[in-house]
This record gives structure tokens, sequence and C-alpha cells, in this order.
């Protein structure tokens, strides 16, 4: 009896969803993505945190705020999902983690590709990350204008990486050259440049390289902090100062971007979606050339456990909104998204025909966000790591280690425990086994060898 309540709920879910998507769409917005780099659950103001972020706290309160929007741990493998629809793991081991290499094969469909089919000009702004090398830039994965860098960060002041031979990427259209200036400010103009210039309908995607190390913000920001008194080492409270700067930067320059959208009259047909691309760092040394200092303090995530790289909620759980005024009713939606829900939802809003045989992994969650429907049938949501792997599935959430000789599965409630505290692995067998089997049946499609072009590519 259980199990056919349960399934005439699902089907009258997806009948709502169904009558849903009948109904007449806004006509086919820009849309403006925005990708923090390493910012902290607690980093922002709408979460309490000791950084100001009055441009975004108000983009919350009008707008969605997306309460559990969960990433991958690390770099790389969020911005693989988030413009591909897919599981990381999909496209080889290499992309479960930082990469040089190449993520994406030749041909492989991404959000810019499918929009530019949709009738959208497309451009993207900071940081690429899914190859170091020009050939494997933007420009060749469906974006008709791409500027910034193609590694996972850079500094600052210098645009330059660490030592060796991804050391210089600086580029606009792939063509690698020199610019003085700071990179988030750079970035921030280019973005500006594109909303007042670019042909609607248009998709922009900004992947800051703020607030990733190394830390810093020019003098304007840090003088936000010059009175503020964190009860620190003085190390401490100036990495703070900085960092706060760095935060403090970021939400100022989003703010420009809704100036020159309310200036040239596309504030209303414009959908801003914002997240990180995963939860922050607790510190960190500074490996990359420039003369920006280490930061000994850098984001909180608290209450959430853990941090970037790990598969605790700290380190996959982010700060993420959507807003449209006018389309979007402001509210604080729960429902489960994570960044592979992007392609599929922002697609079928801009009208893209999808070719037979194409399968996404996310899923249109388009009337979740204008609220046409209170929830989604039960899905799950796959997180692969070279340490192990996470499903979260109807409020559970399962982790699995590599070397299951070394650490043991861990199950957590998060729905009632989303601090994770109690491990109910042992108390609930029953749970275990079921979100075990779900696992098992995710990995099928999974990519576990490198593909052979790049066996001999240097990451």
């Amino acid at each position: 009896m259980r199990i056919r309540i349960q399934s005439l709920l699902a089907i009258l879910l997806v009948s709502h969803v169904l009558l849903a998507e009948e109904r007449p769409r806004p006509e086919k917005p820009n849309i403006l993505l925005i990708v923090a780099d390493d910012l902290g659950w607690r980093d922002v103001g709408w979460h309490g945190g000791i950084y100001q972020t009055p441009v975004m706290d108000q983009l919350v309160r009008e707008g969605v705020e997306l309460d559990r929007h969960y990433v991958q741990p690390v770099c790389t493998p969020t911005r693989a999902a988030l413009l591909s629809g897919q599981w990381t793991s999909r496209f080889g081991p290499h992309a479960l983690s930082p990469s040089n290499r190449r993520v994406y094969p030749a041909g492989t469909t991404t959000l810019a590709s499918a929009l530019k089919e949709a009738g959208y000009t497309t451009h993207l702004a900071g940081k690429w990350h899914l190859g170091s090398k020009a050939e494997w830039g933007p420009n060749h994965y469906g974006f008709d204008h791409s500027y910034g860098s193609l590694t996972g960060a850079i500094d600052p002041w210098t645009h330059l990486y660490r030592p060796g031979s991804y050391l210089k990427t600086w580029h606009r259209d792939g063509i690698f050259f020199e610019e003085s200036g700071n990179a988030t400010e750079l970035v921030a103009k280019q973005v500006n440049n594109w909303i007042r210039s670019a042909k609607s309908p248009w998709l922009i995607y900004v992947p800051f390289h703020a607030v990733h190390l190394p830390v810093d913000a020019p003098e304007e920001y840090k003088k936000l902090y010059e009175t503020t008194d964190f009860q620190e080492t003085p190390e401490r409270a100036e990495a703070m100062r900085r960092m706060g700067a760095f935060i403090s930067q970021l939400d100022a320059k989003v703010g420009e971007f809704v100036t020159s959208l309310e200036e040239t009259h596309q504030r209303s047909r414009t959908l801003i979606v914002f997240t990180s691309d995963n939860g922050g760092l607790s510190q960190g040394k500074n490996p990359y050339v420039g003369s920006v200092p280490d930061s000994p303090v850098l984001s909180s995530n608290l209450p959430l456990k853990g941090f970037k790289n790990q598969l605790y909620e700290g380190g996959i759980r982010v700060s993420a909104f959507a807003n449209w005024p006018g389309v979007l009713t402001p509210r604080k939606v729960e429902e489960t998204f994570h960044a592979v829900d992007w392609m599929p939802t922002l697609t079928q809003l801009a009208g893209w025909t999808m070719p037979a045989g194409h399968v996404f992994d996310g899923q249109n969650l388009w009337p979740i966000l204008t609220g046409a429907v209170p929830a989604l049938p039960m899905r799950a949501i796959y997180i692969p790591h070279p340490a192990g792997w996470v499903v979260i599935q109807d409020g559970w959430k399962l982790i699995t280690y590599r070397s299951l000789k070394q650490r043991a599965p861990e199950l957590y409630h998060i729905a009632k425990d989303p601090t994770e505290t109690t491990d109910l692995a042992k108390r609930e067998a029953e749970k275990l086994e079921e979100l075990q089997a779900v696992l098992q049946a995710m990995q099928r499609a999974d990519v576990t060898v490198l593909p052979k072009d790049l066996v001999n590519e240097r990451n």
C-alpha cells in the first residue's frame, strides 16, 4: 500500500510539472550566471556572516533563496556539471579534481553551445578551469566571446598561475596577452560592457576568481573593515580584513551588474543565478606567483560541518539564489538543487530543442523556482570525488569512502541533522543498504579511465 501511495504521489507531481510546462513562458530571458570561487556558507550576510554583502542580501530578499543547493567539493568538477548537466564522473577520473587537462571531449554539448542554437549570444568572463590550453578553452565549447584565465586560480594583480607550463593563461578569445589591473575589476568591467552592448538574448557566464586564494582586493574595500575588531591576533585580523575586502568587492561587482541591467532597461527580462563552486577553506598558503601574503584565516562554513575538498555539507552545500523581478516570487526554497540542474533548467527556459538521445543527469527545476509545484518526485543527488562518493536522497545522505578499510560508510539524516552530528550507519542498516544500491546504480555510467589523448598531458 505504501509503494502504491508513493507511486500515485509521483504521478501527480509529474502531472503538475507537465501542466506547469504547458503554461505560456516569459520571453527568452537574458541569463546572468555568476559563480563565486571558494565562498563559504557563512561568508555572506544572509547566513549571518561578519562580512558585508548588502547587494546580494537584497537580491536574496527579493528573489528565491536556494537553501539546499549542492555542488561538487572542488572547482573543476562543479564547473563540468554546471555547463553540461552531467555528473562529473561521466567525463573521466581527471574531472573529479581540479584539472588543467581538458575535461570535455570535443563536440560536448554545453550550456553555451545549446543556448547558441536557441538564438543566444554567449559570453564568459573569469575563470574557465576545464582545460588550460588555448585549444581547450571556452571558445571551443560554445562561447562566442571569452576573457580571463584558463587555469584554476591566479594572483589578482599579476594574473599568474603557479610556476610551470600554465603560468600565463590570461586571454581574450583564446589569445594570451598581458594586462595590468585587478582581476576582479577587469572581469567586472568586461561583464558590464557586454551587458550594455551584447545582442539579446544573451548568456553571460561570470565564474569569478574571487574569493579563491590568493586573497586580496583594492584598498577601497579594505577600508570597509578598518575599524572592525576581529578579536584575533594581528596576523589573523589582517587576513580577515583582506578576506572581508575580497567578499565585499565581489558583492559590489554584482551590484554593478544590476545597475548596468537597470540603466539599459534589461532588468525585467534578465534572470540572475548565483552560486559558489564549493564551500570555503579555513586557511591556506599562497602558491601563486605574486606578492599576496598567506591567509591563516579564510572562510567559515558554520554551522555546517567540513570544508572545501571534503564530502561533508561544508564542502558541498553552498550559498545560492535566483532573481528575476516580476517572474520569481521572493521566498526560500528547500528543495534539493545541484549545479547539474542548471543546464536542463536554463536550456528549457531558453527554448532549446534537445536532440534525440541526449540525456541529462540533472532535472529542469523551473517549476520549483516559480512555485508552480511544491516538490518534485524523489531523486538522488550524486557527488563523486577522489576520496569517495555522496548520495543524497529523500533527506538522507550516504558518504562512502574508496578505502573502506580506513573509513567506514557514514549515514546522516540531513533533513533533521544538517550539521551531521549523528552518524546513523550502524543504527539504520536498511537505509544504508538502500542508498548503497542507489550509489552502485549511479556508478555504472562513470568513465573510470583517463582518455588516451590525455595520458601524457601534464595536470
